[in-house]
């Protein structure tokens, strides 16, 4: 049985994750209450529910982290850097932002830095020790656009590389973290995400290269791991 002996922090990599349509107020209200019980780094959010989730976390250590132009990273950069700017208003701390998976698939890699760097410029401006991850979407990409996608999150400036939303049907998987590692380098940010359903799946995740975790099923990862 995978044990917290082998990642005694496990609960504070972890992003506990509600970003699905229907996600109603008391979903919300339950995950910031069973975030601040069990530890965890912080709550990601649709942008619509950070200034509750702000109010809820108000007097705990849970970071708030809020998603930009999810799930298809085909909104404009300006409204992305709008998107952006209006959570970290709101109090989020953190923000996932999805790659234009269509301009890297189009080798238009001036496009796709830029498009990174708005919202890292919007979102630093405001607070700089805010994290910026950029979600790559693993599942649409071969192996040389994944190495790009890496390299220009990495250029723009932002913090994190992210595997995937979890909307296309394939998430993070351990070799996909080892090449991002390879490619960013030994202190950059990796959000492995997506499809993480149980203890022993996280940590050799964590093995792999990742730092910080997606998912939904918090509360079971650890529970099962003690």
């Amino acid at each position: 049985m995978i044990t917290m002996l082998e990642v005694p922090n496990l609960a504070k990599m972890i992003d506990y994750t509600i970003v699905r349509a229907d996600a109603t107020t008391n979903d919300i209200t339950r995950i910031c209450n069973e975030s601040v019980k069990f530890g965890f780094w912080s709550v990601c959010v649709n942008p619509c529910y950070v200034s509750l989730a702000s109010k809820l976390l108000k007097n705990s250590n849970v970071k708030i982290c809020s998603v930009v132009g999810f799930p298809l990273g085909a909104n404009s950069s300006k409204i992305k850097i709008l998107e952006a700017e209006n959570a970290i208003n709101e109090g989020s701390n953190e923000i996932d932002m999805v790659m234009n998976i269509g301009a890297l698939k189009s080798f238009d890699f001036d496009f796709v830095r830029k498009d990174i760097h708005g919202v890292v410029l919007g979102v630093k401006g405001l607070n700089k020790d805010a994290i910026v991850k950029v979600i790559i979407e693993t599942g649409f990409l071969n192996r040389e656009e994944k190495i790009n996608a890496s390299k220009l999150t990495k250029q723009a400036g932002a913090d994190f590389v992210k595997t995937s939303t979890a909307f296309n049907g394939s998430g993070a998987t351990v070799n996909d973290i080892k090449l991002i590692r390879s490619v960013v380098g030994p202190y950059f940010g990796i959000k492995a995400s997506g499809g993480i359903r149980n203890t022993a799946e996280a940590i050799d995740l964590i093995k792999a290269g990742a730092n910080r975790l997606g998912t939904s099923t918090a509360v079971q990862l650890i529970e099962k791991s003690k």
